[in-house]
């Protein structure tokens, strides 16, 4: 894929995930499928926390989606941090019994996120 269309839908990408971060990751925690993107037993504070921290992330993923070649360390952290935490959770997972939906669950989206970003993420621009 060449830069110009890697970058395109890099945009694209980011004001998705920006979104789902902002809006979709807190459904899914509270009302559609808690039991694959919740912590068992329940531990409300725990997850108001990690929903404000993405919130936070997805109105900086919208923001990088103007300008991502000057927001490469945001997306590159949004990247690490999510692989980080989907291969935490992977072990919990592997390990608790309780915690075995979220194979299903957010484990595979954060995985998603991180691979389709770093897939977009352009190589090094030439002056």
């Amino acid at each position: 894929m060449r830069q110009k269309e890697r970058l395109k839908y890099l945009k694209i990408a980011l004001v998705v995930f920006g979104i789902i971060f902002i809006v979709g990751v807190p459904a899914m925690m509270v009302w559609i499928w808690p039991s694959g993107w919740s912590w068992t037993p329940a531990q409300p504070e725990y997850e108001q926390m990690i929903m404000g921290i993405y919130v936070t992330l997805g109105i900086f993923l919208l923001r990088a989606a103007k300008d991502p070649l000057a927001h490469a360390s945001l997306i590159w952290f949004t990247i690490w941090s999510s692989i980080v935490h989907a291969g935490i959770m992977l072990v919990q997972a592997i390990v608790d019994e309780t915690d075995r939906v979220n194979l299903l669950g957010d484990i595979p989206a954060l995985f998603l996120v991180a691979f389709v970003l770093w897939y977009l993420m352009p190589g090094k621009v030439k002056a």
